[in-house]
């Protein structure tokens, strides 16, 4: 099974936006390793793609280091290579939120595991593989809720959102994260960017987005393909720069 053509990882790719992000990369092309950490999920939903381009299931849950080494190592075996690297899975435990006065260190702590030190287990896990392609690609999903240039700009344009501390906070270390990894890898092929799918109707949000998660995907399919004069520890949405 061993493929040539460009390989790309999504993390947490069963639904919403990973999802739709492997097949949009799939219709490109891509041999797109789905990561999911239930088997059954992972496998239906690679099924379900089939018919865009060679999709292939991956176990991964980003919480557990020696699944995230066993993951590198079968792609490894399969691939070589990996071209792409999409930070795509996350956790927001909006019953629990809650601003930073009240809400409780458990649900924070929940928080990072997946959102931040989950990015961090997968990037450092995958590195060495993206570090073989010709032009590796690392995208990582942040949000314009993690930014705190919106968040202290005037008129508060994140009250609408919501006091979600948590996550929040989480994205605002993806964010800080891709910073530091771009500035590592300035003198390789490597680009590395955050990204904001905005809005979308997801399970994350009991499907109140007011986007369908396709949308969100073209923006982190955008950064999985930057061409070589591309931006480096950048971080923008589908308008354009997000203010870190």
């Amino acid at each position: 099974m061993t493929t040539t053509h460009k390989t790309a990882l999504v993390t947490g790719a069963n639904k919403g936006i990973g999802f739709e992000t492997a097949r949009q990369l799939a219709r490109q092309g891509f041999t797109v390793w789905l990561g999911c950490r239930d088997q059954g999920r992972g496998e239906a939903a690679a099924k379900e793609l089939a018919a865009d381009g060679d999709v292939r299931f991956v176990r991964l849950d980003v919480t557990d280091t020696a699944g995230i080494r066993a993951a590198s190592e079968h792609i490894a075996e399969q691939s070589g290579a990996l071209d792409v690297l999409i930070n795509n899975a996350a956790i927001a435990l909006g019953d629990q939120e809650g601003p930073p006065s009240t809400v409780g260190i458990e649900t924070i702590e929940k928080t990072l595991d997946v959102n931040f030190y989950g990015t961090l287990r997968v990037t450092q896990a995958f590195l060495p593989l993206v570090r073989k392609a010709e032009a590796g690609r690392i995208v990582n999903l942040s949000s314009s809720m993690g930014s705190l240039t919106m968040l202290t700009a005037p008129g508060q344009p994140l009250a609408p959102f919501g006091m979600s501390y948590a996550y929040a906070t989480s994205k605002t270390l993806v964010s800080t994260l891709t910073g530091w990894f771009a500035v590592e890898l300035k003198d390789t092929p490597v680009k590395v960017n955050a990204v904001c799918p905005g809005f979308n109707a997801t399970d994350m949000n009991g499907n109140t987005g007011t986007q369908h998660p396709s949308e969100g995907a073209k923006v982190v399919v955008r950064a999985a393909t930057l061409p070589a004069d591309g931006p480096s520890g950048s971080f923008f949405d589908a308008a354009g720069p997000v203010g870190w």
